[in-house]
């Protein structure tokens, strides 16, 4: 979101930004999905500097798209942009990760409410596969699966404002959920695999407040277990 206001003489309008040429806005798009798609899987970390030059050459963009696709992602909390310097991945305190996850841990249940009555017995034979799946994954295939076992209970039910919102969040915290998996891992914690379990069976009797009681507290631990490793936000950023 932009702030401020437009300076000059009382009255005057701002001048309206022009359009960018034809296929500028599908190449943006197209940019800025690929690298919102890097971002997540880990190929750049928070704090990395994004040179424009080196998008433009990747993707076969013009400097134009590329200066899109960033802006895309600076609104959407992944990408810092500062004006005649350059771009760069966000990173985020280990205070503004407490507050993102307190605000998951209210409305990340509640999204999955509206969406439990349109859960279908495949969709949860699926959740339950997927929850059996994360127990043998790597890192990076259980963030995969990971991800596709929470939002896909999140995508059935229309919203106009908490899916997007949600979806931004998980976006922002990805890495800092990539360097927790890591850290339970290697402490031998499998009260995330229990959690999931619980949260299918829970979805499977249709209990939405059980549902979202187990949901709140899965997220709730790993804002805890993110809290005892302040590490997370200083290391490899």
């Amino acid at each position: 979101m932009a702030s401020g206001e437009a300076g000059g003489v009382s009255g005057s309008r701002p001048a309206a930004t022009p359009s960018p040429p034809d296929g500028h806005g599908a190449a943006g798009q197209r940019v800025a999905e690929a690298l919102r798609t890097s971002i997540l899987d880990g190929d750049y970390l928070p704090g990395e500097r994004i040179r424009q030059e080196v998008l433009a050459d990747r993707y076969g963009a013009s400097r134009v798209p590329v200066r899109e696709a960033l802006r895309m992602l600076e609104a959407e909390g992944l990408v810092t942009l500062v004006a005649n310097t350059g771009a760069w991945v966000a990173r985020i305190s280990l205070a503004e990760c407490e507050e993102m996850y307190q605000i998951r841990e209210r409305i990340e249940p509640l999204l999955l409410r509206f969406n439990l009555p349109f859960i279908s017995d495949a969709d949860i034979a699926e959740l339950d596969r997927l929850a059996t799946a994360m127990e043998s994954a790597d890192v990076e295939e259980f963030l995969v699966l990971d991800r596709a076992f929470h939002l896909s209970c999140y995508d059935l039910a229309p919203t106009s404002v908490l899916g997007d919102l949600v979806r931004q969040l998980w976006n922002r915290t990805q890495h800092y959920r990539r360097a927790f998996t890591r850290v339970f891992r290697s402490e031998g914690d499998w009260s995330v695999h229990h959690e999931h379990h619980l949260l299918v069976a829970a979805i499977r009797r249709r209990d939405a407040d059980e549902s979202e009681r187990v949901l709140a507290g899965h997220i709730r631990r790993t804002r805890l277990e993110l809290a005892r490793h302040p590490e997370v936000f200083t290391d490899g950023a």
